[in-house]
């Protein structure tokens, strides 16, 4: 069933509030929801439902209001809650008339909606992040035919892998299933398990290594011994069969992986919960390698009045070479701003590419038909660095704590999807100092 989509009445209630009457509609947050197309993005989110019978769904934009707020202010799901029932302009960005006291909504239709949406869906809000900068002058449409490629980690929220800790951690989440499904084991390790854990990470630090190699052999004992007794219990039995499949193979990936796999053994994994984690190193001194996923950023080459805007944003699994990916990234690209783009400048990581338009990208280093105007623009290569830290530490993209590989991409996106509607933030309160500023001295020669 589709959602049903409020409109604004301009009725009054004797026992409530009205929104507009309490706030100030200068605000830059209330000035930013009167430029955002609404319909636009109903349109467009509402051809995933369809006509049937069941309780109709949130309306679009509460739920598309709430995602631009939580990555904009960088808020957990349960302190958006608590934001939403105290802040009036919150309330008024994401299309209430009335002030509300209480929760419009339960925390858990934010993850259903996410996950409804998906990916593709997501990036109709970043699209129209950029429509709003150009209605509003922060960007010309001009700049977006000129970007900066890089790529960077999204790390996800998972502990650091060692192999003691998975192989004990492998071996707990058996032994759970295990009583939830009312399977008497002849032994579940859970004391002693432990106590070789913390054996085996003492004498990792203390350098003794044959001491330290010898408790992770048990701790490989104890697991294996495990899943053997398991297997016995479930034989013959589909239904247990099919429960305890997934948690025995990654058992068994944890037990019987190498620190360095040989081609054809397939990934390693890094953490059980979320076993699509990939290991990237980028060659950062401080963090030799990263667990996560590789993500495409793409900024505007050069500064407009509104700030460096993100222009395309894409989760890169399976750990791509740099160059390989911009034959997928510019087509999108083009197809989300709806221009087509001139010019690209990329770091020495993206030589050897297969970019549709091969002239049309200069990397860094190339001498072959660099121009001083390239030149120049090479200069501004390094202004997507800034972008990228503003990205993981103030929009949620330095530890992604949705689940699975649709998460990856739907946070990436998100985290694009905030910062953007920062600048437009930015900007509006800039727009309202300028314009109060210019009435400053009319209202003081009125007052002389």
């Amino acid at each position: 069933m589709r959602p049903q989509e409020p409109r604004e009445t301009g009725q009054f209630d004797f026992f409530r509030a009205r929104l507009d009457q309490i706030i100030d509609l200068d605000h830059a947050l209330a000035r930013l929801a009167r430029a955002i197309d609404w319909g636009f993005l109903e349109r467009r989110f509402g051809a995933v439902y369809q006509d049937g019978p069941g309780h109709p769904p949130l309306a679009t934009r509460l739920m598309a209001g709430l995602m631009i707020l939580k990555h904009m202010h960088d808020l957990s799901d349960e302190v958006l809650c608590d934001r939403w029932v105290e802040n009036p302009y919150f309330q008024y960005f994401c299309g209430a008339e009335f002030f509300q006291h209480r929760l419009a909504f339960d925390r858990s239709s934010l993850t259903r909606w996410r996950q409804r949406m998906g990916e593709e869906k997501l990036q109709t809000l970043l699209q129209e992040s950029l429509a709003v900068a150009t209605t509003a002058k922060a960007l010309k449409p001009a700049e977006l035919s000129r970007v900066i490629v890089d790529t960077t980690v999204q790390p996800k929220a998972v502990a650091f892998p060692t192999e003691a800790k998975l192989l004990h951690r492998a071996r707990e989440r058996l032994v759970r299933l295990a009583h939830k499904h009312g399977l008497k084991l002849r032994q579940s390790y859970e004391r002693v398990g432990k106590r070789m854990l913390i054996k085996q990470q003492r004498y990792a630090h203390a350098h003794q290594f044959r001491r330290a190699n010898k408790a992770l052999k048990k701790l490989k004992t104890y697991l294996g011994r495990v899943m053997r007794d398991i297997a016995r219990k479930i034989a013959g039995d589909q239904a247990l069969e099919a429960t305890f499949a997934s948690a025995l193979s990654l058992a068994h990936r944890v037990r019987f992986q190498k620190r360095r796999p040989e081609p054809g053994e397939g990934r390693k994994v890094y953490a059980l919960h979320a076993p699509e984690v990939e290991c990237i190193g980028k060659g950062k001194a401080h963090k030799p390698y990263e667990f996560g996923v590789k993500v495409s950023v793409a900024t505007t080459l050069s500064h407009a009045k509104g700030g460096q805007f993100v222009t395309h944003v894409k989760a890169l699994p399976g750990n791509p070479y740099d160059g390989h990916t911009l034959a997928s990234v510019l087509p999108e690209m083009e197809c989300l701003i709806g221009n087509t783009i001139t010019r690209v400048i990329a770091d020495a990581g993206y030589r050897g590419h297969n970019a549709p338009r091969p002239f049309q990208v200069y990397t860094a280093g190339q001498k072959r038909g660099v121009t001083p105007e390239i030149k120049r623009a090479f200069k501004r290569r390094a202004a997507v660095e800034p972008v990228i830290g503003h990205l993981k530490e103030h929009h949620r993209m330095g530890r992604n704590q949705l689940a699975h590989r649709a998460g990856d991409a739907a946070n990436a996106i998100l985290a694009a999807i905030g910062y953007n509607f920062r600048r437009l933030l930015a900007w509006f309160s800039l727009l309202l100092r300028l314009f109060l500023e210019c009435l400053r001295p009319t209202q003081i020669i009125q007052s002389t």
